[in-house]
Formats: structure tokens, sequence, C-alpha cells
């Protein structure tokens, strides 16, 4: 019933301090002014008793121990309360007002008379409400009259005494307030509170006020119908529908039984227990729980004493107050589960499947393939060089030693024929990473991350994921630049292959046999040997080709290493990018996403409905 009350003011506390402002029964509201030099002092006190849950007679009696439904109902407006803690900075504070307007009447009170129960009398215009508010008290309290509206504010009857601090709380004036006629009937009903409130379909839009400010504070509300009105449509559409979950605290009563001839009156009720079936309102038959809907006539008396007995067994249960809140809380859930269910997610963590592709894409954005194929064909250079025959060597030494001049008389003629032209500016250097790849990396991580979550969430986690991805090109830019390089081309030679040792002594080998064959042969030609042509012809021819020879040989030798070496080398490129992948965006991501599932858990506790009071009203 909380909606009901129209409040311009959406901001509510954190639901331990009650609204609530003391009284002195029968004091009017101007009083309260000569009295605002003692209110900090009594503010305090009244905070300690909203906290530890204390009655409304000063705090002085001690609150009863909680039963199974009341420590329930405690655990769900925990959960409710860590729900709304949890959501603030991802929810609007609109979405949350509701619940947070709950959390704070609850708190209001579960801090007053727990043996109390506050019933109003709710109805429309001639509806007889005021005739059955004096019947059940003995006295005549509540005007009536055939002017039209009678009742113009809230009046209320207690039967004993402590009930200020609720009186209080509906604002109901001291002079408002009134006890009924002692009688045994009138001990009965014993800690009940009973409320007649303006007629809800009041020209007067301040007795309308009344109506949906005292309705949202009250336990139990009696709602009196006649014949002619029953099935209006402001009384359904406005009140019973919207009301449908606080079954267990509402009495409907067809009053004016004595105006139907014969059995008009059971085909009245049957009706009107089918339009209360369509209002989705439980009704409480056959043993079970939900509202009580019976017939009576407040001006003969007829079915009043079923209902004062109705209403004082209603009173001796003392669970109105948690069968109110917990339908509060129930409607406050209703309408807060599209905002936490997600019954199509697959659960509140990235899969293996989607991290593999997001590190992959920034594996790509980085180049780690390419650097370690530069890294492979790196090693496989240096392989090359330590194993290469030494004319080869020495013809590599010669260019390395020639390009640089060549590369300066090059430029100097460049500089010649470009004298006089104008000055070109600079190429702007491209970036290393592709960011559109990254970005696009971060929005498809994103959208498995939120497939199936409620959108206040999904975009929680998307706006998560942009954050973090704010400075990842960057970052990505940083590692291409230091570890990509440094794996293409290291400052620092790759480690040569175990037998490299044994290939250079075999290149040294195919050396000496061809400067031995060479020596052979030009001492022969020289006479200074003997003519033997062949020996030494072979020896060179040995040494000539067992060169390339051992150079192929380990260059095949060293596909293995140098490919080792490489996939080495992309593997390091690609777990510095996952790693800053990871910090940036996959853990935001998955912080957010376990913060989805706590306040899950704590919606499925506010949503569980508690353990559900019976009841023996017939």
């Amino acid at each position: 019933m909380t909606a009901l009350t129209d409040r311009t003011d959406d901001r509510w506390d954190d639901g331990l301090i009650a609204r609530s402002r003391p009284q002195v029964a029968g004091r009017e509201p101007g009083d309260e002014e000569a009295d605002d030099a003692a209110d900090g002092d009594e503010g305090d006190e009244a905070l300690v008793r909203a906290v530890s849950g204390a009655g409304s007679d000063g705090g002085k009696s001690t609150a009863p121990p909680l039963s199974p439904e009341g420590y329930a109902l405690r655990l769900r407006l925990d959960a409710l309360r860590q729900l709304v803690g949890l959501s603030r900075t991802r929810l609007d504070g609109k979405t949350l007002a509701e619940a947070g307007r709950v959390l704070d009447e609850a708190a209001a009170r579960r801090g007053l008379s727990p043996q109390h129960t506050v019933v109003a009398i709710a109805g429309a215009t001639g509806s007889g409400k005021s005739t059955l508010f004096n019947s059940l008290a003995g006295v005549q309290i509540s005007e009536t009259g055939l002017r039209r509206p009678t009742t113009a504010a809230p009046i209320a009857c207690s039967w004993s005494d402590g009930a200020a601090g609720l009186l209080d709380r509906l604002e109901i004036p001291g002079r408002l307030r009134r006890r009924p006629r002692e009688t045994a009937e009138a001990e009965t009903l014993r800690g009940m509170v009973l409320v007649d409130l303006p007629d809800l379909d009041s020209a007067v839009g301040a007795h309308r006020d009344h109506v949906d400010r005292v309705l949202a504070l009250v336990d139990a509300v009696v709602w009196v119908v006649d014949p002619e009105k029953y099935a209006d449509a402001v009384l359904h559409e406005r009140y019973l529908r919207p009301l449908a979950g606080h079954a267990e605290v509402t009495f409907v009563v067809l009053n004016q039984v004595d105006r139907l001839p014969g059995e008009s009156a059971d085909l009245v009720l049957d009706d009107l227990r089918r339009l209360l079936d369509e209002d989705g309102i439980a009704l409480g038959e056959h043993g079970e729980p939900g509202a009580t809907v019976l017939g009576l006539s407040a001006l003969t008396g007829e079915g009043v004493g079923e209902l004062r007995e109705l209403l004082a067994q209603f009173t001796q249960e003392k669970g109105a107050a948690t069968r109110r809140i917990s339908a509060d809380v129930d409607r406050a859930a209703v309408r807060l589960r599209p905002l936490y269910v997600a019954d199509g997610h697959r659960g509140p963590e990235i899969g293996e499947a989607a991290r593999a592709e997001f590190e992959d894409r920034l594996a790509e954005a980085v180049g780690a393939f390419a650097a370690g194929l530069a890294a492979e064909r790196a090693w496989r250079r240096n392989a090359g060089k330590a194993c290469g025959t030494p004319w080869l060597r020495l013809w590599r030494w010669y260019e390395s030693r020639r390009a640089p001049r060549t590369l300066a008389g090059l430029a100097a003629l460049a500089a010649i024929g470009n004298r006089g032209a104008p000055a070109q500016p600079a190429p702007v250097e491209e970036e290393v990473t592709a960011r559109q790849r990254v970005e696009q990396a971060v929005r498809a991580v994103a959208d498995e991350a939120v497939a199936g979550l409620p959108e206040p969430w999904a975009q929680a986690v998307r706006e998560t994921a942009v954050r973090g991805a704010e400075r990842l090109p960057e970052a990505l830019d940083e590692i291409t630049v230091t570890l990509g390089a440094a794996v293409a081309v290291p400052s620092v030679k790759p480690p040569r292959p175990t037998w490299w040792p044994a290939a250079v002594l075999g290149q040294a080998a195919m050396t000496l046999l061809q400067i031995y064959g060479g020596l052979w042969l030009v001492g022969q030609i020289a006479g200074v040997l003997e003519p033997r042509l062949l020996p030494p012809v072979l020896l060179m021819v040995a040494g000539i080709i067992g060169g390339p020879l051992v150079e192929w040989a380990c260059s095949i030798a060293a596909r293995g290493p140098a490919r080792r070496y490489g996939q080495d080398a992309e593997r390091r490129l690609r777990q510095a990018a996952a790693g800053c992948g990871r910090a940036r965006v996959l853990e935001p991501v998955a912080a957010e996403l376990l913060r989805y599932r706590e306040v899950r858990e704590q919606y499925a506790t506010v949503a569980a409905g508690g353990t559900r009071l019976s009841t023996t009203r017939q």
C-alpha cells in the first residue's frame, strides 16, 4: 500500500530512523512549537528506540521475542536494505524510491507498539462505514447522516492505552481520538485501534488525500461496500486491484444486506467474490489465508457480531503488522523484479570462450604472430651467421662495412636534388596498435558478458568495460613498442644452438681442406711438389662442397629451435597483452558481474516471501 501515498520527495534515509514524531494524545498541533527547545534530547532517544525496535510507550516496555514470521520478515528487510545499498550507484533514485519508502515505513511501524493492531474502515460515499464504526465502538463517535461527505477527517477509536505513537504516525490529532464504551464485547477487542476514514470517492481532494495517506500506514483495512456500489470502478481499479497482495490483512464487508430481499444477499456476495477474484485477491475460504468476505447490516446489527469476533481474533494474533509489512515487501519485490532477475542469463561470469576470443583479438592488435615470425627469422639468421662458410661470412662483413657509405652517398645525392624545393613535413607515424580492433574486442566481450542481464546491470557492465578500455590502446602500444621490438629485433643475440661448436669445427675443417688443397696445387705448379693433380683438386672440391653442405644441414637442424624460439616470443607478447586486457577490462567486468550476483542473491531473499502466516479466520 505504500504506493498510494502521493509524495513528491523521493529522498529517504537508510531505513533505521522512524519518520514519526511522538506527540501527546489530546494536544493540538500548534502546541508543539513551544517544545522545540527540548526536541534535541528527545530526538536522540527516538533514534535509539527506532533502532532497537522498542514500543511506542517511551521505550519502557520490553519488545516481545520475534516469531518465525517476524524473524523471516527481518531477514527480508535486511536483504532489501542491502539490495538498495548495493544498487545505489547502478540504479537511479526514483527506481529505488518505493523500496526506500517500504524500509522507512517498516522501520517506523516496527519501532512502535507491537501490541496494537491498527485497522482502517474505508468505503465509498453512502456505504455506511461510519455507522459500522459506531456500531463496533458501541458509542456514537463518527457523525452519520444524509449529508455527503459526512466524515471530513480520520477519526480513531482505541480499545487500550499505549497507541499514542501509532496515532501520531497517522497524524490524527488528539481531538479526534476516542475510546469505546466499556462493555464485555469491547474487552475482546483490546489492542485494536479502529480508524474511520473519509469517503474514498469524495469530491473534496483533501478527503481522498487523507484516505491514501492512512491506507499506506495501517495494519489492516475493512472495505465497506453497499449493494449499489460494490462493483464501483474507482474502488476496484484504484484500491483493491493494486492491493491484491494484501489479502491477508483485508476484510470486505457488504453492508446494508437488510435492503436485499430473500436470497439476493447471497447472490450479491457471490458476485462480489467473483469481482475480488478477478482483481487477484485471494479469498480466505476453507481455512486458507486470504481476504475475509461477509455480509452485514450496521443499521440493524445483523452480522456485526461476527465481524467483531473476526476482528478480535485478528487482533489477538498480533501478526497484522508483520503481514502488512510482508505484503509491502512482496509488492516492492514484484516491481523490482525486472531490475534484478534475468531468466535467460547463463551466470554472472565471463565464459572461457569469450576470454580466449578477447585475448586473441588483443594479440592480433599488438601483432604477436608477426613478432613471433620476426623472432624466428632472427634466430635462424643468427644461427646461419654462426654456421656459414668463412668466405660467406667475410662477404657479409664487407657488405656491412660498405652499406653505410653507400647510403650516405645516396642521401647526399638526394639532398642535392631536392635543394631549393620546399621542405616536406615528416609523415605522421601510424599507431602501432590497431585501435579499432581493440574497441571491437572490448565490445565483443562486453556483449558476451551482458547476454541476458537486466538492462540496468547490462548498462553498468558496458560502462565498466568502456571505462577500462579508455587507455587500453595506449597501454598495448607501449607493450608493442617495448616487448614487441625486443622480440623482433633483439638487442641481445638469440642463444646459439648446442651443436654450434660442431658446426664451426666442420666449417673450419672444410676451409682447411680448401686451403691445403690449394697450397698443394700451387706447390705442384711451382715445381716444388711432385705433379699429382687429382689429390689436391679432390681436397679442394671436398672443402668447397662440404662447407655449403654443413651450412645446409645446420639450417635444417635450426628450424625446430627457431620455431620454438619464435613461439616463445609470440607467447610472451600475447601474455603481456592479455594481462593488460585482464587488468583493465576483464577483471572490472567480472567484479561488476559479481556485484550483480550479490544483489541477485539479496533479491532472492527479498522475494522469497518468508514463512507465510497461516490464519484461522473463516
